[in-house]
């Protein structure tokens, strides 16, 4: 007895708890850094509907639309069953297990006496109850090994949920992009179009060469190419919508609208560095694989301990009619003793921990790049959003001043003050800046939904708490 206590005892030692668990140490910003042009919305935490901030009913319907049908999601809800499947097993490993066989025989014999042929049936039964008892905690460790392994598993259905969302918003926010560049390229082409007749006209009337014309016309070639891409763009942008929504390639049809009239832009979330290792659930799934790993430790060191059984054997037999087998069972006798199992010598257990613990640091160590990574990424996306918010103003006063510019240089070509290539340039330039603010325009909503998912948008502390199913 005084071998045995001394033995759980240090097994208490060696296996710990999974509440003595500490995670890595990992140096944290006291703050962010919030560069100048950035609106930041005084909430502390992130809404859970977040995207409804963009004001877009149409893209509201396909993130619902996603979250039923996407196949990643799908996937993930899967493997959290394939998690509860697992840890319904070892959890079942605690439980009794009883086996029973019966057999049975038929004898006959002639009666002498009278000649008749006379049969007895005869039975034989045998049960069987096993059960370990856990005294030193080894088969809680992989109950709790599994039930992290279970948690960490629902913490990744939740980054694959925003991480979808994410997606399904970008790829809106592109097609809507598109959307307006056609309706840009399409006016920009009509202008040239009007362009070239003119000088067509000088042509076909002898007062202008054929040169101008033919520089249109290669200009109106280049618009018309750029204008096929852009609509083979859409397309693509669609079959990318449709395989986020669970959907075959081809059967979305997003309708046609402008993205500046579409979609709001939207202040930032606010809140502070450390609610980050809250609220991200990447950050959230690696911590409960750092809880499962040690677990497992703690499972493969209590290994190496005595394990006690207790066994209970029933068995009967005789010589019993066949309409008596009641009484089969009334004459079972049992027996109950324990069965101690001492690994004296097994170098396998010593290697699976060795192996266990080496997981284990392996799991540490994608736990501290997880969150140096998502730190990161929130830093980027507000160095972002701060230089294309300063890019914004610079780039609406560009397009206001070309607007001018544009409109009078076309005036003057109709009176023959300035030459054609004047006005092309003037047009172009006006073009290429018009596409600089949409695209600025789409970047600042990108930007904006890269940084809910880089601060785990929607998730807060209660709902993703280490220890919390």
């Amino acid at each position: 007895m005084t071998c045995l206590l001394a033995v759980g005892l240090m097994a208490c030692a060696a296996g710990g708890g999974s509440g003595d668990l500490k995670l890595p140490d990992i140096e944290t910003p006291a703050r962010w850094s919030t560069p100048a042009g950035v609106r930041t919305s005084a909430r502390e935490t992130i809404q859970p509907q977040w995207w409804h901030g963009f004001s877009d009913a149409y893209l509201d319907g396909l993130v619902a639309e996603s979250i039923d049908g996407n196949l990643d999601l799908r996937i993930a809800v899967a493997r959290i069953g394939e998690a509860g499947a697992a840890l319904g097993q070892v959890e079942a490993g605690r439980l009794p297990t009883v086996s029973a066989g019966v057999g049975a025989t038929v004898q006959g014999a002639r009666n002498p006496m009278t000649g008749d042929m006379e049969t007895s049936n005869s039975y034989s039964t045998n049960a069987e109850l096993g059960w370990e008892i856990d005294i030193w905690g080894k088969l809680e460790k992989g109950v709790s090994a599994r039930k992290a392994a279970y948690q960490a598993g629902e913490a990744d259905w939740r980054a694959t949920y925003l991480t979808t969302v994410s997606r399904v918003a970008t790829t809106y926010f592109l097609i809507r992009s598109l959307d307006e560049q056609i309706d840009l390229q399409q006016r920009s082409l009509a202008a040239a179009q009007r362009i070239y007749t003119i000088y067509e006209n000088q042509h076909r009337e002898g007062i202008g060469a054929n040169t101008p014309v033919l520089r249109q016309k290669a200009e109106l070639n280049t618009l018309k190419r750029r204008l096929l891409d852009l609509e083979r763009e859409r397309e693509i942008a669609e079959n990318a919508i449709a395989t986020l929504l669970g959907k075959p390639a081809g059967s979305i049809d997003v309708p046609v609208a402008p993205l500046r009239e579409t979609v709001k832009l939207m202040d930032i979330p606010g809140g502070l560095p450390s609610d980050l290792l809250t609220r991200r659930p990447d950050i959230v799934a690696a911590q409960y694989r750092v809880l499962e790993a040690y677990e497992l430790v703690g499972e493969a060191e209590l290994a190496r301990l005595p394990s006690i059984s207790l066994t209970a054997n029933s068995g009967g037999g005789g010589n019993l009619a066949s309409t008596s087998l009641s009484a089969l069972v009334k004459s079972f006798t049992f027996g109950i003793g324990p069965s101690i199992n001492i690994p004296i010598f097994d170098p396998k257990l010593k290697a699976r921990v060795k192996s266990r613990e080496a997981s284990a640091k392996v799991s540490e160590e994608q736990y501290r790049k997880t969150v140096i990574l998502a730190f990161q990424e929130v830093e980027n996306a507000l160095v972002n959003l701060g230089s294309r918010q300063l890019q914004k103003r610079e780039l609406e006063e560009e397009v206001e001043h070309l607007r001018v510019v544009a409109r009078q240089t076309r005036a003057q070509l109709e009176v023959g003050i300035v030459t054609q290539l004047e006005v092309l340039e003037s047009e172009r330039r006006l073009l290429n800046s018009n596409q600089s603010l949409l695209q600025n325009h789409q970047q600042i909503l990108s930007d904006t939904v890269d940084l809910y998912k880089a601060m785990g948008g929607g998730w807060s502390e209660d709902m993703l708490e280490l220890g919390e199913s």
